[in-house]
């Protein structure tokens, strides 16, 4: 199966052919840089990461521009109410953005442009709609003539005339209409400023992708993405200036993730449901947190709540505890194992093994169904999960190892995809533990003390003492798990 796409524009699943063969250009709009990241721009990016790491692991040579907005009126205002400079306050949220992202496990992109520094070339567009007649001088402002391009609404599917009908009564009375967006702004006392041939100013935010994605991928490119939140006015408008500027098609397939909720409610800081990724990692790992995300096909809207939360994090335990039992309980395998041998072994969990590959990369192939292939990474957790059950606590050994080891390493290839099954199980559960210990007010070193006493205690035959220890523990969230080489504990999930 070849890869499939659902292109917003055509509003279809369609071949994905790149213009170049082998090679693919990719942009998606970065954030604008006036705070910390939330958790709807955690989806955006991990959703992102995902189609980046597969189209890799697909042989393609990937060009990923992701910008950064680092002028705009949130960035001048916010610099306002500190009285420092824009570019200290767009430097420091580029850095908490950077942190945000590697605690995720985002790969950087290829290029990661700064508006500020490609606005020579956003002037030479503005100028080259300009002298086509499609924009016009208002003021210091310089607007784009929405009814000069006779596609416009394409991607959003919305009429003209219906927007038409629908706007409000714009303040602005020097748009001509008021669906004209801004491609210039004149600077108003004390704000930022770049000179351009209608005065000092900066541009409007449309304008900026169509700047950068001209010019580090060309007047074509293969692959635009953002939120669906973008669709419209934000891509609409780059459709329109790009393709009336260079007239030809602006990108060829658009990809747009879905919403985040919360509890079912649409996010919201006058809701007081306002997560930013920093305070969401303080409680959750970042791996369950890519997990959830991960968990629904990236066009629907995600639910994010204590139970889809808890639910991810409980699945990664699962996935890293099936590892951790394979690490420890299987030897090392010199040399290939004959195919019959590991047949013979457990034929179900071999030709789970031998399926997953081709399962996990059908599903990924339609449109990166993230929630498929994860289902298919559990499904074969499962099998292999029952193959240790049959031994009980014993060590594998010879081609029963190698069953076991061939579908631990078939889980980490594949899920690596996904960003997870990144660490090793032990560092895992280290940090899982962490987090989760931060929540209940005990330490380690209490814990391992009240695992000691209870070992005493079961030694010494008096199971009544270790059940009300067990007892103890679990009210206080710490779940025990006693295995041949000593007893393991967790924290269980509590509320976000």
């Amino acid at each position: 199966m070849s890869l499939q796409v659902y292109n917003s524009l055509t509003r279809a699943k369609e071949a994905f052919e790149p213009l170049e063969p082998g090679k693919v250009r990719f942009y998606v709009c970065g954030v604008t840089v006036y705070d910390h990241c939330h958790i709807g721009h955690a989806r955006s990016a991990i959703v992102f990461d995902v189609i980046y790491r597969y189209l890799l692991r697909k042989g393609y040579d990937v060009t990923y521009v992701r910008n950064f907005t680092d002028i705009d009126d949130k960035i001048i205002r916010r610099a306002n109410e500190e009285q420092v400079s824009y570019r200290v306050i767009a430097d420091r949220y580029i850095q908490t953005f950077y942190e945000d992202m590697d605690a995720l496990g985002v790969l950087r992109p290829s290029l990661e442009p700064l508006a500020t520094e490609n606005i020579p070339a956003m002037i030479e567009i503005i100028r080259c709609l300009v002298d086509k007649g499609i924009a016009y001088g208002a003021g210091s402002d310089v607007y784009f003539a929405v009814e000069k391009f006779s596609e416009y609404g394409k991607l959003s599917g919305r009429a003209l005339e219906d927007m038409m009908a629908g706007a409000r009564v714009e303040v602005d009375i020097h748009k001509r209409s008021p669906m004209d967006f801004v491609l210039w702004k004149g600077s108003k006392p004390g704000e930022p400023a770049w000179e351009s041939p209608w005065g000092p100013g900066r541009p409007g935010w449309h304008i900026e992708c169509s700047a950068m994605g001209k010019r580090f991928l060309g007047e074509t490119f293969d692959i635009h993405g953002g939120g669906k939140d973008l669709i419209f006015p934000h891509h609409e408008n780059e459709i329109a200036q790009s393709e009336a500027a260079f007239g030809v098609p602006f990108a060829r397939y658009w990809i747009h993730n879905g919403f985040v909720n919360i509890n079912n409610e649409k996010m919201s800081k006058s809701l007081g449901n306002f997560f930013t990724i920093r305070d969401v990692l303080k409680k959750v790992h970042p791996e369950a947190l890519r997990l959830f995300v991960l968990s629904k096909h990236y066009r629907s809207p995600v639910d994010f709540s204590d139970e889809t939360v808890a639910e991810a994090e409980r699945g990664l335990e699962k996935l890293y505890g099936t590892l951790a039992a394979v690490a420890e309980r299987s030897a090392e395998v010199a040399g290939a194992t004959p195919e019959q041998a590991l047949i013979a072994q457990d034929h179900e969990l071999w030709e789970a093994v031998q399926r997953f590959p081709s399962e996990f990369g059908e599903a990924m192939d339609n449109d990166f169904n993230t929630a498929q292939a994860i289902g298919y990474v559990f499904g074969l957790q499962r099998h292999l999960q029952r193959f240790l059950d049959r031994f009980g606590q014993k060590k594998l050994k010879g081609h029963a190892a190698a069953l076991a080891r061939s579908a631990a390493s078939q889980l980490l290839e594949q899920s690596r995809v996904l960003g997870l099954l990144e660490r090793e199980p032990d560092r895992f559960m280290d940090e899982q533990r962490q987090l989760k210990l931060a929540e209940t007010g005990v330490t380690p070193e209490e814990v391992e003390a009240f695992i000691l006493r209870r070992n005493q205690a079961r030694q010494a035959k008096d199971f009544g003492e270790a059940d009300r220890i067990r007892e103890e523990l679990e009210a206080r969230r710490i779940q025990l798990e006693d295995t041949p080489s000593g007893t393991r504990w967790k924290v269980a999930s509590g509320n976000l």
